[in-house]
């Protein structure tokens, strides 16, 4: 494992292979090793970079200094790729896919491509229709109460909660029980990556003109908020494609890696050596 500090945190990440470079966002709760089995499967025809976001795995807790957001996390693997000296092609899932949404934001010439696989940016369902606050209305509900379960010391009971909503009913009750503590242990971040996903003041406008090459997947039984930012998406940015494996659920890069990876590199492969209209503008200036 190698580290970089930015600003007051010390990021972790494990860097395998040789090639162009890939960088796999975790979703919340995770860490870089959720990767492990794609890493392994990518090194023999790229560098593939799994970090631990905030306050997981070996990267340390946000400081309490000010308020947390999507674009702190951005920071760390902003500069993990600056660190590369050459763009990268960036999956995020999940609570990483909003994470790289925001760095496609601030900056896209750190990009090759991006791949989202149900980005947890719920921000973007704000100051929608009806179907987008009846999404925005489901998932703070699940916010809340995994935040109540926090407040009263419940720690695995508001995890199993979270669980089973992303992973469907009985998904807790499967994990092993050193798992499961393991997990809890982590909620308190959880409930951190709710406030950011949630209340970040980005919305679908902020990003029409966002030019990097972006594959968009979903899975076809994944709860209704996940679905409806990739619906969104795929109607909003300028370069965008999307698939839907139709059996998969929210966690599909791992249930349906046999389906998934492959749609992932041909993105790659159709923008091997490529990069943004966005990146050669930000490096011109």
């Amino acid at each position: 494992m190698a580290n970089i500090d930015v600003g007051d945190i010390s990021v972790k990440y494990l860097t395998v292979g040789a090639g162009d470079p890939v960088v796999l966002l975790h979703c919340t709760g995770g860490s870089g090793q959720q990767w492990a089995a794609v890493s392994e499967a990518l090194r023999t025809n790229f560098q593939v970079i799994t970090p631990d976001l905030c306050g997981y795995g070996g990267t340390t807790h946000w400081t309490g200094a000010g308020t947390f957001n999507l674009a702190i996390e951005a920071d760390l693997v902003g500069g993990i790729i600056g660190q590369l000296k050459r763009p990268a092609h960036i999956v995020g899932h999940s609570y990483g896919g909003a994470v790289a949404l925001q760095l496609a934001l601030r900056r896209p010439e750190h990009f090759i491509s991006l791949t989202l696989i149900e980005p947890a940016a719920f921000h973007l369902l704000r100051d929608g229709d009806d179907e987008d606050e009846r999404a925005v209305r489901q998932i703070s509900e699940v916010a809340t109460m995994v935040a109540n379960a926090v407040n009263c010391g419940d720690y695995q009971g508001a995890m199993r909660h979270f669980v089973n909503y992303w992973g469907g009913d009985g998904a807790w009750d499967f994990l092993p029980k050193a798992q499961q503590v393991a997990l809890a242990a982590r909620i308190n971040k959880v409930t951190l990556d709710f406030w950011a996903t949630l209340n970040d003041p980005s919305r679908l406008s902020d990003f029409n003109d966002l030019a990097v090459p972006t594959l968009i997947m979903s899975g076809g039984l994944s709860p209704f908020p996940a679905r409806r930012i990739c619906f969104h998406l795929a109607r909003t940015l300028a370069d965008v494609s999307g698939r839907i494996i139709d059996d998969a659920g929210h966690m599909l890069p791992f249930t349906h890696c046999k389906k998934a990876l492959p749609l992932i590199t041909a993105h790659w492969a159709r923008h091997q050596h490529s990069e943004s209209e966005n990146g050669r503008k930000a490096r011109a200036a």
